[in-house]
């Protein structure tokens, strides 16, 4: 496909920055200093346009998020410590032998160049801070518990609930093309920073359109759309456990995958290459031109490819193979509706069978913001409901490891988009929650105490409206 828009397709794509600016609350454009590089902000997302060689694109990105990677690194320096018994400097420190090794040359430079432009803007982070914050998932919920645990008694393990999502086609939507839907699930203290929507045109490989966070060179939370005409989201693998040193960081692959892959057989082979079991994945992929998706669940020993023309594949934070589930991870409640996994399994699956032949893109905003709890079998949202709300759960019927009352946890967003959509380089978006609910800082803080010491640190999320974002016309 080519990289290059159609005339089609740019009155298309300027149709949907109309769109975004009738019915948006927009701020003003900024631009880089090359003029290439601009930013303006909607309904509580950024707006981020790079292009050019892997520096040119890394210092236009540093230099117009430069406010808020200082306020990321202020963070990461606070709470890392809290949350992993581990300062900062450590994990800086430790990619230099578990993450540089493996970075290519391309992406070494863009990360480099996202650290000259914040400093210009006087942001004291070095691309060493940058590279950490792009592998701070995999570093400190797979590397470290790996070590943690052979050196202290009670190893750091963190939770790996993170999304929902579906991706449905064929006689499942209205159309008969695809439809693809996922909300991010994160502590709010990190999640709150994935209001980026990153449009990122590089001299060589795919144009990449995606969901990603101030400092990333890859998406994290994995929505995502290329001109290649592949379109991609994942679920974490919650309880999985294993972890290879020495093999190449998941945001890695993925970057790659996005950029180079020409199809979903490419963009599966880049992500099993040398893989090192971080951050594990349930990815639905689709093809915009075929119709098809793909179920890729991807850990460390094992992986597993299912197909369809027809049909739908959901994501709930479980892994549906058999040896992934039970070799490779923990625990696996999947079966036990009172856990956040065996209910949306269940949910989604209803949703997507009472949605039959109906699911298009309204209907998939419609889904991400279901508050149905399964196990009390009434409107409850909570850790069971796809529009997740650990901040409202008080966790009484089921205790698991690292998921204390009340937690400042949940989804923080939605996106959805179609095959049309997708072909033209675009997607739905909400920030806040799928479902617009506010959620107040202070007076969470206030009600739950016992997580003062995230205070300065949470930010408030108001209620904000679906908003439809493309990339900018080529």
């Amino acid at each position: 496909m080519s990289r290059r828009f159609s005339r089609k397709r740019c009155l298309v794509v300027l149709l949907a920055f109309l769109a975004v600016a009738l019915n948006a609350s927009c701020s003003e454009e900024a631009f880089s200093p090359d003029g290439r590089g601009y930013r303006s902000e909607s309904n509580g997302w950024i707006y981020l346009h790079i292009e050019g060689s892997p520096y040119e694109m890394g210092f236009q990105h540093g230099y117009l998020v430069a406010p808020e990677l200082n306020e990321i690194l202020m963070s990461l320096k606070y709470l890392t410590p809290e949350e992993t018994g581990m300062e900062w400097e450590f994990f800086v420190n430790a990619s230099q032998d578990e993450v540089f090794p493996h970075v290519d040359q391309e992406y070494l430079e863009e990360m480099k160049g996202i650290a000259a432009g914040a400093q210009a803007r006087g942001v004291n982070i070095s691309w060493q801070e940058v590279l950490t914050w792009n592998a701070y998932q995999e570093l400190t919920g797979y590397w470290w518990p790996s070590v943690a645990s052979e050196m202290y008694s009670n190893g750091y393990v963190p939770d790996k609930e993170h999304c929902s999502a579906f991706i449905a086609t064929g006689s499942y939507t209205a159309d008969g093309r695809i439809v693809m839907a996922h909300n991010s699930w994160d502590d709010f203290q990190i999640g709150q920073f994935f209001n980026q929507i990153l449009d990122l045109d590089p001299d060589d490989g795919h144009r990449i359109f995606m969901q990603s966070l101030p400092g990333f060179i890859d998406s994290a939370s994995d929505f995502f759309v290329t001109d290649a005409g592949i379109m991609g989201t994942e679920t974490t693998i919650s309880g999985f456990s294993k972890y290879l040193s020495g093999e190449i960081p998941e945001f890695l692959r993925a970057r790659k995958a996005m950029q180079y892959a020409d199809n979903m057989e490419e963009w599966m082979a880049f992500m099993k290459k040398n893989s090192s079991g971080g951050y594990a994945n349930s990815w639905l992929l689709g093809d915009v031109g075929t119709g098809e998706i793909v179920r890729f669940e991807q850990g460390l020993n094992f992986s597993n490819i299912t197909r369809s023309r027809d049909g739908y594949f959901i994501g709930y934070n479980e892994a549906v193979d058999p040896k992934i589930r039970n070799l490779e991870c923990e625990s696996s409640p999947h079966l036990d509706i009172r856990s956040p996994m065996g209910a949306r399994q269940v949910r989604l699956t209803q949703l997507m069978e009472e949605n039959k032949g109906k699911i298009d893109v309204e209907a998939g905003k419609r889904i991400l913001a279901d508050h149905y709890d399964v196990y009390l079998n009434r409107e409850n949202p909570g850790s069971r409901t796809v529009d997740g709300h650990y901040e409202l759960d008080p966790w009484q019927f089921l205790t698991l490891p690292g998921h204390p009352p009340y937690q400042p946890k949940g989804a923080v967003d939605g996106k959805v988009t179609d095959s049309e959509l997708a072909l033209n380089m675009s997607f739905w978006a909400r920030w806040g929650n799928s479902a617009g609910m506010p959620f107040d800082a202070d007076q969470f803080l206030d009600q739950h105490i016992q997580y003062s010491y995230l205070r300065g640190y949470l930010k408030d999320r108001p209620s904000e409206p679906w908003t439809l974002f493309a990339a900018s016309p080529a």
